[in-house]
C-alpha cells in the first residue's frame, strides 16, 4: 500500500490527454477533417471502441495504428493501476490510515495507552469521559477492533518498540500508561519511554509487588497492582460500604456533580505565598481544597484556612466543573490572564 503512488495514475491520465490531442491534430492534418471530426476519430481510436471508416492513405493508416497501440498501452497501464488501488485498499483503508496518522501527528499533550486489554480499555473509558486526548498502541486484532469500534486514535504496533512509541507521538505526549498484561512488556515500555522522555509521566501496571519494584526502577512514576487494588476495594465494600460507594461515585470521570482536580501553585500565579483564608477560596470559587501536597512531597490531608499556598505546592480540590475552572483561573499564571 505504501509503495503505491498516485503519481502513476496522474502520469497515465496526462499521457492519455497528450495522445488524444496528438491524435486530433494528426488526423486533422493527414485527413483534412474538421477539428470535431478529428477529435471524434481520435477518441474512438484511443478508447478501442472502433473506427467508423477506414482512413485513406498509408500515412493515415500507420498513424491510426500508432494511436491505437498507444491507447492500448495507456488503458492497460490505467487498468493495472486501478486494480492495484482497489486490491491494496488505497481508496478506503489507506485514506483512512493517512487521516488517522495525520490526526496523531497533530496531537499535543496527549496520553499513550500501551496495551488495550481490559485495564487499558478502562483507562480509555475514563479518558474519553474526561475529554482527554489519547492514542492506543497495541498489535492484537481484538485490541485494534475495539479501538476502531470506539473511534480511538490507534497505532498498530508494540510499545516495546521505539519506532512505534515515536509513531504514537511520544515526543509530544504528556503521559504514558503501560497497561499490558505482561510485566516484562511493561518493564520494557517504561524503560524505553523514560530513556526517550525523562520528563514524561509514566503509570504502569504490575501483577505483584516484585514487578512493581522493578517497574519503579525502570522509570515508572506510579505503579498500579490491579489485583491488590481490587482486593482493597472489595474489603472496603464489606467493611465501609458507604465510604467506598462515595469514593467510587466522586472519583469516576462520569461523576455528574463532584469532581476532583489537582492544581499546581506556580510562582507567577499571583496567589503564591498567600493563605486559603487570604484568598477566600471557598467564597470566590465554590471549590474546596481537601488536601495539599507540599514541595517536599509530604501531604497535608486536612489543610486549615491559615495554611500557606507556596509555589510548587499542588492542591487537591473538589467541586463542580465550573467551580474547579474558577479555582484554576484564580491560580493561573499572570501572563496567561494578560493574554
Amino acid at each position: 500500500m505504501e509503495d503505491f503512488s498516485f503519481r502513476r495514475l496522474g502520469y497515465a491520465l496526462a499521457a492519455l490527454v497528450v495522445v488524444l490531442i496528438g491524435g486530433m491534430v494528426g488526423f486533422h492534418q493527414l485527413l483534412g477533417e474538421g477539428w470535431i471530426e478529428s477529435m471524434y476519430r481520435a477518441v474512438v481510436t484511443i478508447s478501442l471502441t472502433g473506427i467508423d471508416t477506414k482512413p485513406k492513405g498509408t500515412n493515415a493508416q500507420l498513424f491510426t495504428i500508432l494511436i491505437l497501440l498507444a491507447g492500448v498501452a495507456i488503458f492497460t497501464y490505467i487498468a493495472g493501476a486501478i486494480v492495484e488501488v482497489i486490491a491494496r485498499g488505497v481508496l478506503t483503508g489507506a485514506w483512512a490510515e493517512r487521516r488517522r496518522r495525520r490526526a496523531i501527528d497533530r496531537m499535543r499533550d496527549h496520553y499513550i495507552i500501551c496495551g488495550y486489554g481490559r485495564v487499558g480499555r478502562r483507562v480509555a473509558d475514563e479518558f474519553r469521559e474526561a475529554g482527554v486526548p489519547y492514542v492506543v498502541l497495541d498489535f492484537s486484532e481484538d485490541a485494534i477492533e475495539a479501538a476502531q469500534e470506539h473511534g480511538d486514535h490507534f497505532i498498530e504496533g508494540n510499545g516495546t518498540e521505539d519506532e512505534d512509541l515515536q509513531a504514537a507521538g511520544l515526543d509530544r505526549a504528556r503521559g504514558l500508561v503501560a497497561s499490558s498484561d505482561s510485566d516484562s512488556d511493561n518493564l520494557y515500555i517504561s524503560l524505553s519511554a523514560r530513556t526517550a522522555r525523562p520528563d514524561l509521566l509514566i503509570v504502569a501496571r504490575a501483577s505483584d509487588e516484585d514487578a512493581a519494584k522493578k517497574l519503579q526502577l525502570a522509570g515508572a512514576d506510579r505503579v498500579v497492582q490491579p489485583y491488590s487494588a481490587a482486593g482493597r476495594v472489595m474489603a472496603h465494600l464489606v467493611l465501609k460500604p458507604q465510604v467506598a460507594a462515595f469514593l467510587d461515585s466522586v472519583t469516576g470521570a462520569s461523576a455528574p456533580d463532584l469532581r476532583f482536580e489537582e492544581i499546581e501553585v506556580t510562582p507567577t500565579c499571583g496567589a503564591a505565598g498567600k493563605t486559603i483564608r487570604d484568598l477566600n477560596v471557598r467564597k470566590e470559587t465554590g471549590a474546596l481544597i481537601v488536601a495539599l501536597r507540599k514541595r517536599d512531597g509530604t501531604f497535608d490531608t486536612t489543610p486549615t484556612p491559615d495554611v500557606s499556598l507556596d509555589a510548587g505546592d499542588v492542591m487537591i480540590a473538589a467541586g463542580t466543573p465550573d467551580e474547579l475552572r474558577a479555582l484554576e483561573d484564580l491560580f493561573a499564571p499572570q501572563e496567561a490572564l494578560a493574554r
